[in-house]
């Protein structure tokens, strides 16, 4: 109280207001409202977003319509769907907002009065009782059997015990502060006197606001897909700028090249990217929600498929989340139906509260036939820690009491030598991380009414022995998780010791294990390190959790968090998959980018399962689009240095762009190979360009021989020409998808879908009849000799031949 200036009055009303302008209102961080055009307008500095807008603006100088339109309409329809889903999944704040009261009782000029939550300042001295939910974190003044449910916070399903005379030393966590309450938090029973400490986003709640209202940052996939259209904006202006240059050199008609580099630039551009990504990311959430898991943001189906890492908390993904009577045991440790009955006579005839260990005993109901009335009750309180009854059957009249073991042992009437040993079987259990009930009893006379004096010189029955237990399915999961390359980091608010039992009868093996002052003292080089070595982080606030994932996604890893409490929401935001249950509290769920509608790690591994054959399918389309187009460029760019013509139309390298692009529209049904879905891949532009600067080259080499024939062997005339190399570039590069779309090799024993496999022999018959078709004439297409297209068979086989051989070495070096 002295630390506020506060007195026994509470704070005046003049000193309430100056503190008011000096410390804020107390209310929770405001989401900051961005407009839809501002949303949009970020959007389009995307680098891929701002290539495709450059190819769409180039199409229509060239007049090409339907590129045009087909560009614009796939690139904003994209930016529409990332703003809806933006827009969409806020609201975690005003969710938060609702948890807080909006009024409180405070001391002001010594006067009880009721004022508005905001107006509640640090020094304000306030009163609590059964029901109130916090307004502001405060210290104890003086307390009465408080308990306070902080499941909020810590997550922790127990009510938390409180006291006003207990010291805590500055730093500790959040569950050892046992002389505080926080804002958000309720009163489950007692009363209390606090003065305010902190008020607003200064508070622990007001933290977690602090969190959902800043920006997020950046996941595996946004930054790849950002870097992604980097490279490829760079690598369409280095050849743009070549092929210009060329045609300049060789005094072709300005326009003219200008006209043919713009459709060069349209053609490298992968304006059917969003729209790939958006069919895959679709397909995928539809199968995704048949198996019981609901995408609320479709680029978290990427990162989930990317996902090596993923941080969970204990209770409720590795146990049951439901405490169970594990054992019950007398003094020399034996199974005692005894100490069942009593411990159940005890649970069913007290008053009062009845904890979480009350219904899992009374869960017993083979304990229920025991013929006792209830007499009295003696109450429990937090300075005995214990509750007693007094129940009868026929002459015989019995006190039960029960509570916690220490105590229960401390007013049994044990030697020496028993009780060293029943604290012996005490310790152990705690080292297991069980919770224990101690039960003790003794006959008394028949009198009006009992209270604690008569809890003394008691019979030690012995213990009652709780855990939340391992799921049953949690074995089988882990080890599918380990087989999938997941590994599992436990981010709690409980004891390392209960958390290191818990992982000891999953199976799980546990590498270190760092508490939250270590995880506080350490600074971010430190922590990196830490993590690497670490599966257990006990006792840790939202805070903590968010340095830890931070941690671990610097170090290059692509981190999922699974949370379903308020407390958990920072961690949501801040991992590269948020993931939730359908059970979770409003602001945890508005925080996630996928819900589970089973909290069951089978279900989060079905969901992984898909998340990996989309991104599979993804990569194959970038891969086999960049390697094609680039390679389309190379051809152009050497054709350029030395023939007089152009080697193809600008109206036909579109013609050709937008017929592969429609083969490619199938590929989100196209089956993923098992070797692929075995390993989490992440967003690899390196990998992708050294496949583009292998098989690029390769697919030239084949346009290069394509010239040479059609120049030396078949002496075509330029429309001739412009038609043959149209027909080999398309065939091939969309026959060759069947080869590099997979590592496998030989590439037909990886099976391609079928409707995938229609398509491309779709384009390809549709391509090998134009020239014949009446469309010829609009694209310059002229009939060529029949012998032609037995070369073009030679090409095609020659070219699988070496895209195989070449594939068998780009894998070896181990890119994927």
């Amino acid at each position: 109280m002295e630390d506020q200036h506060v007195s026994l009055e509470g704070l005046r009303e003049d000193e309430a207001k100056a503190r008011l302008i000096r410390f804020g209102p107390n209310t929770l961080a405001q989401q900051r409202h961005v407009s839809i055009v501002s949303r949009f307008l970020q959007k389009l500095l995307n680098p891929l977003i701002l290539l495709l807008l450059v190819a769409g603006l180039l199409s229509a100088i060239l007049k090409q319509a339907s590129d045009f339109i087909i560009i614009c309409v796939i690139t904003f329809v994209s930016i529409i769907m990332d703003v809806y889903q933006e827009v969409t999944g806020e609201g975690a704040v005003d969710k938060l907002r609702k948890r807080v009261s909006l009024t409180a009782t405070v001391l002001r000029d010594g006067v009880k009065k009721e004022i508005p939550l905001k107006f509640i300042v640090p020094g304000d001295v306030i009163y609590l009782t059964v029901g109130d939910i916090i307004p502001a974190d405060a210290r104890l003044i003086t307390c009465r059997d408080l308990l306070i449910d902080e499941s909020t916070l810590t997550g922790e399903s127990y009510p938390q015990e409180k006291f006003a005379d207990k010291e805590v030393a500055a730093g500790a966590p959040l569950v050892a502060r046992v002389n505080m309450a926080f804002m958000g938090t309720n009163v489950v029973t007692g009363e209390a006197e606090a003065v305010v400490v902190v008020t607003g986003t200064n508070t622990q709640l007001g933290n977690i606001a602090n969190h959902l209202v800043a920006p997020r940052p950046k996941t595996e996939f946004e930054k790849g897909i950002s870097e992604f259209g980097m490279f490829l904006m760079k690598t369409a202006i280095v050849f743009g700028l070549f092929v210009f240059i060329a045609h300049v050199y060789l005094a072709h008609e300005l326009l003219t090249s200008v006209l043919f580099v713009s459709a060069l630039i349209i053609g490298f551009a992968p304006e059917m990217l969003p729209m790939i990504i958006t069919i895959n990311l679709s397909r995928g959430a539809t199968r995704m929600s048949r198996k019981g898991v609901i995408v609320k943001s479709l680029p978290s189906i990427e990162n989930f498929g990317s996902m090596d890492i993923l941080c969970t908390d204990k209770t409720g993904t590795l146990t049951e989340n439901k405490i169970i009577l594990e054992r019950y045991e007398d003094a020399g440790g034996q199974s005692s139906d005894k100490v069942l009955q009593y411990g159940y006579i005890g649970s069913i005839f007290q008053s009062g509260l009845r904890g979480p260990m009350e219904e899992a005993i009374l869960a017993h109901k083979e304990a229920a036939r025991h013929g006792f009335t209830r007499v009295d009750v003696i109450p429990f309180d937090f300075f005995r820690k214990r509750v007693s009854v007094v129940v009868a059957k026929t002459h015989e009249r019995l006190l039960i009491t029960k509570g916690a073991p220490e105590d229960i042992i401390r007013i049994s009437t044990l030697t020496p030598a028993a009780r060293k040993m029943v604290l012996k079987r005490l310790e152990g259990y705690g080292q297991q991380g069980f919770r224990v009930l101690g039960v003790a009893y003794k006959e008394v006379t028949n009198k009006k009414s009992y209270d604690a004096k008569d809890e003394a010189g008691l019979t030690f029955l012995g213990f009652m022995v709780f855990l939340d237990p391992p799921k049953k399915t949690v074995i089988d999961a882990l080890k599918r998780l380990a087989y999938h390359h997941v590994s599992i980091k436990i981010l709690t608010g409980d004891s390392d010791v209960v958390t290191a039992t818990i992982c000891k009868q999953i199976g799980l093996p546990v590498l270190g294990i760092a508490k939250s002052e270590e995880v506080e003292r350490a600074t971010d080089s430190e922590l990196r390190r830490l993590v690497e070595k670490t599966t257990i982080f006990s006792r840790l606030n939202p805070d903590l959790k968010v340095r830890v994932i931070a941690a671990l996604r610097a170090n290059g890893h692509v981190v999922g968090y699974m949370g379903d409490g308020i407390n958990d929401a920072p961690g949501l935001r801040a991992a590269d998959i948020g993931i939730s249950v359908n059970n979770a509290t409003d602001v945890a769920k508005l925080s996630a980018d996928i819900i589970l509608l089973h909290k069951d790690l089978h279900v989060l591994l079905d969901g992984v399962g898909e998340g990996r054959v989309t991104f599979g399918n993804v990569i194959k389309y970038l891969k086999m689009n960049t390697s094609s187009d680039f390679g389309t460029m190379v051809s152009i760019a050497v054709a350029s240095v030395f023939l007089p013509f152009l080697p193809i139309l600008p109206v036909q390298i579109l013609l050709s762009d937008l017929l592969y692009d429609v083969s490619q529209l199938t590929l989100a049904g196209d089956r993923v190979d098992e070797q692929s879905l075995a390993m989490p891949r992440k967003w690899n532009v390196k990998s992708i360009r050294k496949f583009m600067f292998i098989f690029g080259p390769a697919n030239s080499l084949f346009d290069l021989a394509t010239f040479g024939i059609l120049l030396f062997l078949f002496h075509a005339s330029v429309p001739m020409f412009q038609t043959g190399w149209f027909l080999e570039n398309i065939v091939t590069q969309t026959i060759i998808v069947f080869s590099i779309r997979t590592a496998v090799v030989p590439f037909y024993r990886s099976h391609t879908s079928r409707l995938f496999t229609l398509s491309l022999l779709a384009i390809v018959g549709v391509a090998l009849l134009l020239p014949f078709s009446p469309l010829a004439g609009a694209f310059s297409f002229v009939r060529l000799p029949a012998v032609f297209f037995v070369v073009l068979v030679g090409m095609v086989a020659a070219y699988l031949m070496l895209a195989e051989a070449l594939k068998q070495w780009f894998y070896k070096t181990g890119d994927v």
